[in-house]
């Protein structure tokens, strides 16, 4: 194990310096093929989601900053997988189509992606348009070359797939109609949350959204000494209080915009706002404190902090009765925390996030 490494400040103005244009790069080549395939609601949808949720990508690919991790792989994979899932998506939320077999279908694409022994699947099997051009095969290709010649990805795997069998679960039944959504994420759900006994139905739920514990897996599978106790912890810390805290972020910031869409948002469940305040603040220390099992926890310690300051630097943080709120969460990151919120106001200012 590396006994100097970024974290802090360092890894931050790193990450600004290094992965944003690699990260904006690898998405532009995604959209470059994309315009030149024939004009049809895929390649609509694929080029929305890029240019709506590149955020996601510039995110994640903060793993590539991960002191084991091969920048450009990493980048790579975490671009093509997060793209992978933006896209799905947006099929699955854009369109038209409401069908719990095209959604499983479709999410077939993610399991390929990150197990080479898979033959590629037919994606659009059940969903009403099939044309993509190979667009999906090209990312899970894209993905795949990037699990090649990684020393410790078999101990990595089962984490991965158990991450990814959540994930698809949770897309296919969030985006079914929305008189019988809560019952199936309901009936899915209760079966894990003896294992979770200090979180909510829809907290697991939310956490099951999250692709970090994927991305902080991979980057630490380039480390040939990575042990199976390192890898259970590192899974212990990510689920559920990382993942958790991630998307309890994404959802409190879209709390509005979703009621006046009718999406489904997992903080709609908490009976108040101080509760929904208190339990995202809940998350954070937790979040924190498993930091500290993990190798390379002050790595980890600026992801979480980073993610404290990226998502309520949004605008959305501050609106209305959000101000107090989001103020009192940033707080609970500590002065650096602060400070990063600063950083990320100006990139936002900038147009660098």
């Amino acid at each position: 194990m590396k006994t100097k490494y970024n974290s802090g400040l360092k890894l931050i103005l790193k990450y600004i310096t290094y992965v944003f244009p690699e990260v904006k790069e690898k998405l532009e080549g995604y959209k470059n093929k994309l315009k030149t395939f024939k004009d049809n609601e895929l390649k609509k949808q694929g080029l929305l989601s890029i240019s709506a949720k590149s955020f996601h990508c510039i995110g994640g690919s903060v793993y590539a900053l991960h002191p084991d991790a091969d920048f450009i792989l990493t980048i790579q994979f975490i671009c093509a997988l997060q793209t992978i899932s933006d896209y799905l998506d947006n099929l699955c939320d854009k369109t038209q189509t409401i069908d719990e077999n095209a959604f499983r279908q479709l999410h077939l694409s993610l399991y390929d992606a990150i197990d080479t022994s898979s033959f590629l699947g037919d994606y659009y099997k059940y969903y009403p348009i099939k044309e993509d051009n190979k667009y999906l095969h090209y990312l899970v290709a894209q993905c795949r070359s990037s699990l090649l010649n990684l020393h410790s990805y078999e101990k990595a795997l089962p984490y991965i797939k158990k991450y990814v069998n959540w994930y698809s679960n949770l897309q296919t039944y969030k985006h079914l109609e929305p008189d019988i959504r809560e019952n199936y994420l309901k009936n899915w759900g209760e079966k894990y949350l003896k294992d979770y006994p200090k979180i909510s139905l829809w907290e697991f739920s939310a956490a099951t959204g999250s692709t970090l514990g994927i991305f902080a897996m991979y980057a630490a599978s380039h480390n040939p000494h990575f042990k199976d106790a390192d890898f259970l912890s590192l899974d212990r810390a990510y689920f559920p209080w990382i993942c958790g805290l991630h998307i309890l972020l994404d959802y409190y910031i879209d709390y509005m915009e979703d009621l006046e869409e009718k999406q489904l948002n997992f903080t709609f469940y908490y009976k108040d706002i101080k509760t929904c305040e208190d339990r995202i603040i809940f998350f954070a220390k937790k979040s924190l404190e498993m930091c500290d099992t993990l190798k390379y926890p002050l790595f980890h310690k600026t992801v979480v902090k980073g993610l404290l300051a990226m998502y309520l630097s949004d605008s959305k943080a501050f609106l209305k009765y959000n101000k107090k709120v989001s103020t009192n969460i940033i707080k609970q990151g500590g002065r650096n925390t602060v400070f990063y919120h600063r950083m990320c106001k100006i990139l936002r200012h900038l147009k660098l996030l």
